[in-house]
């Protein structure tokens, strides 16, 4: 019987930083420690635990993670980085059963999907809590850099602490041009044009 390899992402649908895929399979042996994880959709699972099982997580894994900085997320659009994810994830492991957690799976062929798969399988959930502990990690060093958007609280997604923040002091390098704020009567990239 085939391995699985679970896949997930973080960070799709965020206004800033990078759209982060990740890959995960379990290695032989560990069933015991990885079933006392209590694995589930990150995001229902608070940031402290996240990261506490990220820690113990990557010690009884394979995982690949793979990174789309914004700008390749603006030139390309998501499905294609997304699908770009799947095929390296793809190459990364041989003789799997891949289950990416969604309905689409991108054209990569040999790619099953599963809607709320990050809630039904664990190597989704472990996927899912790898790219988001990841991309979070992230977005909070670059809160240093950038101190006066708050993405240490909101990981660059479109909290009106966020559209706030772009309001009162535009776009910076991590922003994602190509997405639009609904709520803001003239989008705010439009001035990027």
């Amino acid at each position: 019987m085939a391995e699985i390899c679970g896949i997930d992402e973080a960070g799709r649908g965020a206004l800033a930083g990078e759209l982060v895929v990740a890959g995960c399979v379990f290695k032989p042996g560990f069933e015991r420690q990885i079933l006392s994880l209590d694995l589930g959709d990150s995001k229902k699972i608070s940031e402290s635990k996240r990261e506490k099982i990220y820690d113990e997580l990557i010690k009884f894994s394979h995982y690949t993670v793979v990174y789309f900085r914004n700008t390749i997320v603006d030139e390309i659009g998501l499905s294609q980085c997304l699908s770009r994810a799947l095929k390296v994830i793809k190459f990364s492991f041989e003789n799997c059963d891949f289950i990416y957690d969604g309905n689409c799976d991108y054209g990569v062929k040999g790619i099953a999907t599963l809607i709320k798969a990050d809630a039904k399988i664990k190597q989704v959930s472990a996927a899912s809590i790898i790219a988001k502990v990841s991309r979070d990690r992230q977005m909070r060093a670059w809160d240093k850099v950038f101190p006066s958007f708050g993405y240490a609280k909101h990981k660059g997604y479109g909290v009106n602490a966020h559209i706030e923040a772009l309001s009162k002091f535009g776009s910076n390098e991590l922003t994602r041009s190509s997405f639009h704020v609904k709520s803001m009567e003239k989008s705010l990239f439009d001035e990027l044009r």
